[in-house]
């Protein structure tokens, strides 16, 4: 169980990128795809800048950098993805862009393939209903950065089957080198639903001006030992990112703690998203 030789990855982003480096890493043959040319070669370039971050560190040898690139191709075209056993989608946090991905996947791969998400929040469920193969859908959620963070979440449907269940949890585990939690289908599953109240909680703190920036994040780092404060790591995520997953718990749950934040909302409308737009709720450019 669990040894897939060939892996698809759907969308190679921040999350979509690292998935493709430790599978490759991982002695996979992975086919990533794209929407277009410009967005592949983006892709790629993130991909090499890893590696390369992980040969300066020594992570990783220079043989092993030539070897993962070796195994990884890029497409535009989802119909090159047939004949993979395991696609991972990876691409914008909205569940109408995702759920697309999914019906074109349902068309082209064998009918014992697997179809995953690394959604932050959105139901499998939801996903799996875009498919005619409900019980070869399931969540898996990694981590940023992926090479890095050890933790992926697993996230059956009540229709995805057990064998599924276990053959994602052993790859993983066994492939991957990752650790494995089981989550039930609830928007934000075990991590996120824990943190997704506490970033917007900060977002609205600031909002009130009841402390800077730098002393909310300062109060977390020194005063609960927190390696990031609310407000970097929310520029790490990405605001949009963030603002996507707030949304998704609150049409799930109703709970006005997790609804996103009048900051945020105009945050992401100004484009100010965090690090990958070179401002947030800190300057990065200087």
């Amino acid at each position: 169980m669990g040894s897939f030789s060939k892996v698809g990855v759907v969308g190679c982003g921040l999350m979509g990128a690292g998935i493709a480096e430790v599978c490759a890493r991982a002695g996979l043959d992975v086919v990533v795809a794209e929407r277009d040319p410009a967005a592949i070669a983006s892709g790629r370039s993130r991909l090499i800048d890893s590696l390369d971050r992980g040969l300066r560190s020594g992570k990783l040898t220079e043989q092993e950098r030539e070897a993962a690139l070796h195994r990884t191709s890029f497409t535009s075209e989802l119909a090159d993805l047939a004949g993979r056993g395991l696609v991972i989608e990876a691409v914008i946090e909205r569940y109408d862009d995702k759920a697309s991905v999914f019906k074109q996947l349902d068309q082209v791969l064998a009918d014992d393939a697997v179809i995953a998400s690394n959604t932050s929040s959105i139901p499998i469920i939801d996903l799996a209903a875009a498919t005619s193969r409900p019980q070869r859908v399931v969540g898996v959620h990694f981590f940023n950065p992926v090479p890095v963070q050890r933790l992926v979440e697993v996230i059956p449907t009540q229709l995805t089957s057990p064998e599924v269940t276990e053959q994602i949890t052993t790859f993983a585990e066994r492939t991957l080198g990752k650790t494995v939690v089981l989550a039930r289908d609830r928007a934000g599953f075990v991590v996120n639903a824990l943190l997704a109240p506490y970033l917007v909680s900060a977002v609205r703190m600031l909002e009130a001006g009841v402390a800077s920036a730098e002393d909310i994040d300062k109060g977390m780092v020194l005063g609960c030992a927190h390696p990031m404060g609310p407000l970097r790591l929310l520029d790490l995520i990405g605001l949009d990112t963030a603002q996507s997953i707030a949304e998704s718990m609150y049409e799930e749950y109703k709970e006005p703690l997790y609804a996103p934040p009048p900051l945020l909302r105009r945050m992401v409308a100004a484009g100010t998203l965090g690090r990958k737009s070179g401002r947030g709720f800190y300057d990065y450019t200087v």
